[in-house]
């Protein structure tokens, strides 16, 4: 199925279970037309990073030239993104999910990888359930394999801005990134890298922060309304605010850019977790929509 729509008051959902899983649109509909809560897609769905939104699994952001050790093991993962030497997102983004259910307000998408260059078997699943305030997604991943994995989930949400657009959230540290966007140094999040109550359009940010609180709250006084988005499991936050503007990625994240690349000892500080064969990890993001 190429295209799932799911309403609930004023809100609209579009999917694109064939397109990496991704959402493809959510909308406020106030009856005359149709407010893109998330950004647009523009490409009719044909191209994932054209989407609205899309899931990270079974690890987030980069893996430093596509290279780590675990356990013994050396795993070498291709580039995924042309133009860039060190692979990101993992792998559920960049394929087709299944429908499992699909009703007016809710739907439930599924995807299983078999071991191969990511040497271990894994099933995520996506639920959606939208509601008269908002949507929330859950993301789930389970290790198949016989073995332990690492794994660690995301959401990568694309939102419209413009120059009244503001973040508030609140972070304890951030890493600077080299010309390749992997982390150099973790600093102070003040200055530069303070996000509470930030302008966030166009501020050539595309870094991680940690000590996240979990709930970020934007707002614009041209949108009829005001969006929270939280995730309780999410320890780690990834902005990307281009210098050109027009839109900013907010991504909940339970582990830091190029945390597979430490040492397995500084796993549990970076948030990158260790399934053992049959355990399963989940990553919930709630977007609550209030009438400004």
């Amino acid at each position: 199925m190429d295209r799932l729509t799911l309403s609930c008051g004023r809100l609209r959902l579009a999917l694109s279970p064939s397109v990496g899983g991704s959402i493809s649109a959510f909308e406020w509909d106030d009856g005359d037309n149709a407010r893109p809560i998330l950004r647009k897609c523009h490409s009719g769905s044909e191209n994932v990073l054209e989407a609205a939104s899309f899931p990270l699994v079974p690890y987030v952001n980069r893996i430093r030239e596509g290279r780590f050790t675990f356990r013994g093991r050396q795993v070498r993962i291709a580039p995924n993104m042309p133009g860039d030497p060190s692979p990101l997102h993992g792998q559920g983004w960049l394929n087709s999910w299944t429908v499992e259910e699909a009703r007016e307000d809710r739907a439930l998408l599924s995807f299983h990888h078999p071991a191969g260059e990511w040497p271990w078997e894994y099933d995520a699943q996506q639920e959606f359930v939208l509601d008269e305030t908002g949507l929330s997604v859950g993301l789930i991943c389970r290790n198949r394999s016989q073995e332990p994995m690492p794994c660690g989930l995301g959401q990568h949400p694309y939102f419209p801005c413009g120059p009244e657009t503001q973040l508030d959230t609140r972070v304890t540290h951030a890493w600077t990134i080299d010309q390749h966007v992997l982390p150099v140094d973790k600093v102070v999040a003040d200055g530069r890298y303070d996000l509470r109550e930030r302008l966030v359009c166009g501020q050539d940010l595309d870094n991680g922060f940690g000590g996240w609180n979990g709930e970020a709250r934007l707002t614009d006084p041209g949108w009829p309304y005001a969006v929270t988005l939280s995730s309780l499991e999410a320890r780690f936050f990834q902005l990307y605010s281009p210098v050109d503007g027009g839109i900013f990625v907010a991504e909940p994240v339970t582990h830091a850019n190029a945390a597979l690349n430490a040492p397995e000892e500084q796993w549990a500080e970076l948030g990158m977790r260790v399934l053992e064969p049959g355990e399963a990890m989940r990553l919930d993001l709630r977007l609550e929509v209030v009438a400004a």
